[in-house]
Formats: C-alpha cells, structure tokens, sequence
C-alpha cells in the first residue's frame, strides 16, 4: 500500500479549497495556485485515463486564473 506524503495532503487540501465553492479559483492566492499547479503536474494518472484527463482540465482552469491574476481580468472581459 502507498504511503501518503505531505504533498499529497497538501494537494488535497488544495483541491477541498476550490471544491467547495462556485467561485473555485478566485479563492485562492496566486501561491496557493503556483503550488497546486507544481503538486498537480508532479502526481501520475496515467493509469487512469478518466483521471488524466480531469487533471490536463483542471490544469487549463489554474493557468487560466493565474493568466487572469497576473495579466488583468482577461482577454475579453
């Protein structure tokens, strides 16, 4: 059985943090986004193919929000 490490932990919480609101990512700090884009793109779901794919998605999202915070509020908007 794997152990659980602190990165995971941290990776969690992360994850309950956008998770739990509508809002998402405007709750988190650029750091706080920094940081769950380095744990998501460090853990492998290549097992499992459904699971990639959330994790290619979700980092589209973070990039996203981190080009809005640090650009301005967008392209469009």
């Amino acid at each position: 059985m794997t152990e659980i490490t602190a990165e995971d932990k941290e990776r969690v919480e992360l994850l309950r943090l956008i998770t739990s609101s509508k809002n998402e990512f405007k709750n988190l700090t650029l750091d706080q986004l920094s940081r769950l884009q380095e744990l998501v793109e460090k853990k492998d779901y290549s097992h499992d193919k459904k699971a990639h794919k959330s994790k290619v998605k979700l980092l589209g999202k973070i990039n996203v929000r981190i080009y809005e915070l640090t650009e301005g509020k967008g392209i469009w908007g």
